[in-house]
């Protein structure tokens, strides 16, 4: 029986990953707002909503039917009854995530990507004062370290850093054989 709780709290928290964001941000200000419940539409007993109908009335016009049937599967719902503090909680959680998640993500291609970190590279170069001439990166050369001993002896600390250009191999990665750009 656990494992069913563990796949239901999944397929709720994808089922509010696939809720259009007016509706997510919707249903957030419907849950301060509403007491909510679970296995009905509405509760005229409590006075209580389920979160969907909780989204409607305060703008999020959207009608999800796999939302319901995933919140009621999460809450084990068998009859109308008020959603608990852990519930409600859990629901406010996977909304808020789910919100955070659409604003950090961009949509931006790989090399639209990879020319800017390009630029960044050239300007920090520039401000260094080393040449910015395209090619292969110059390979580094070992680094020696003394560090001295309480007693006066030194040890010699050598330590390689392999030269790699993973921004040049992803783009070799993602470019076409015909030479364009593959879209990410």
């Amino acid at each position: 029986m656990r494992r069913r709780h563990r796949d239901s709290a999944r397929r709720l928290r994808v089922t509010v990953e696939r809720l259009p964001r007016h509706t997510k941000e919707a249903m957030l200000r419907g849950i301060e707002r509403n007491r909510i419940i679970v296995g009905a539409y509405v509760d005229p007993s409590s006075g209580g909503v389920c979160p969907m109908l909780a989204a409607h009335r305060n703008g999020g016009r959207t009608s999800v039917a796999a939302f319901a049937r995933a919140w009621d599967d999460y809450t084990t719902a068998r009859r109308p009854r008020r959603a608990t503090r852990r519930e409600v909680h859990a629901l406010r959680s996977m909304l808020e995530q789910s919100l955070d998640l659409d604003g950090d993500f961009e949509r931006t291609p790989i090399a639209e990507l990879a020319a800017q970190i390009r630029a960044e590279r050239a300007e920090l170069a520039r401000c260094a004062g080393r040449s910015t001439a395209p090619g292969p990166p110059e390979p580094t050369s070992p680094v020696e370290v003394d560090v001295p001993e309480p007693d006066g002896a030194s040890i010699s600390v050598r330590r390689h850093q392999p030269a790699r250009d993973l921004l040049g191999a992803t783009e070799r990665e993602l470019t076409a054989p015909d030479g364009s750009t593959a879209p990410a």
